[in-house]
C-alpha cells in the first residue's frame, strides 16, 4: 500500500503575530513621519499667513487733520504738518527708518529727514526735508520710535510750493509694514493755516 505523505509546512500564530507587528509598527512610523511633516507645514504657512498680514496692513496711521501752512495769506503752501500715531496692534516704528516721499502730477521727490525737535525747541525742515517737529504722550524721553500712545507731528517742507487746486500725494513707508499714502488738495485761497481736504 502506498503512503501518501504531505509536508504542509504550516504559517503558525506566532509567525502571524510578527507579521502582523511588523506592519503596524512600519504603519506607525510612516503616520508619525506624515503627520510631523503635515504639523510643520501647517507652522510655516501659519507663519507666512502672520507676516503678509504684518507686512499688507500699515503700521501707522493719520491723527487728526492734515494742514497747509502759507507765509501770509493768499500766499502758496510752503510745508504740509500732520499727526501720525501706530495703528492698533501694530509694533513700534522706527522713524529714523522711514522714507517719506512727496509727489504732485508733475514731480516726485524723496525728501531727507531733518531730525526731530529737540525739548529747547521746534526742528524746522527746509525746502526738500521733514521733520518730526512735536511729540505727544513721549514715554520717558524723546526718541524717534514711535511707540503705542504716541503721536509724532511732522512738518513736510516740499522743493516747490503748492500753488491753489494743487493735488499732492505724501507716502510714508516705514521699514516694516504697508506705506501709509494722504491724498489732498489745496484750496482755491489759503490762509496761514489751511486745513487740506
Amino acid at each position: 500500500m502506498n503512503t501518501i505523505r504531505r509536508n504542509e509546512d504550516a504559517f503558525t500564530g506566532l509567525e502571524a503575530a510578527i507579521v502582523l507587528i511588523a506592519f503596524v509598527v512600519v504603519a506607525a512610523v510612516f503616520s508619525y513621519v506624515v503627520l510631523g511633516a503635515g504639523f510643520f507645514t501647517t507652522q510655516k504657512s501659519q507663519e507666512t499667513v502672520h507676516t503678509a498680514v504684518g507686512q499688507a496692513s500699515s503700521a501707522i496711521e493719520i491723527v487728526g487733520n492734515v494742514y497747509g501752512q502759507a507765509d501770509n495769506a493768499g500766499d502758496d503752501i510752503s510745508s504740509v504738518v500732520f499727526s501720525v500715531g501706530l495703528a492698533a496692534g501694530a509694533t513700534p516704528v522706527d522713524i529714523n527708518k522711514t522714507v517719506l516721499t512727496f509727489s504732485t502730477g508733475d514731480t516726485v521727490e524723496t525728501l531727507t529727514f531733518a531730525g526731530s525737535a529737540d525739548p529747547a525747541g521746534a526742528a524746522t525742515p527746509a525746502a526738500g526735508q521733514w521733520a518730526i517737529t512735536h511729540q505727544e504722550n513721549s514715554l520717558g524721553t524723546e526718541n524717534k520710535v514711535l511707540d503705542s500712545g504716541e503721536q509724532f507731528t511732522i512738518t513736510v517742507k516740499p522743493t516747490t510750493a503748492l500753488k491753489a487746486y494743487a493735488g499732492f500725494n505724501i507716502d510714508v513707508k516705514p521699514a516694516v509694514g504697508a506705506a501709509l499714502a494722504i491724498h489732498r488738495t489745496v484750496p482755491a485761497y489759503t490762509d496761514k493755516v489751511n486745513l487740506l481736504y
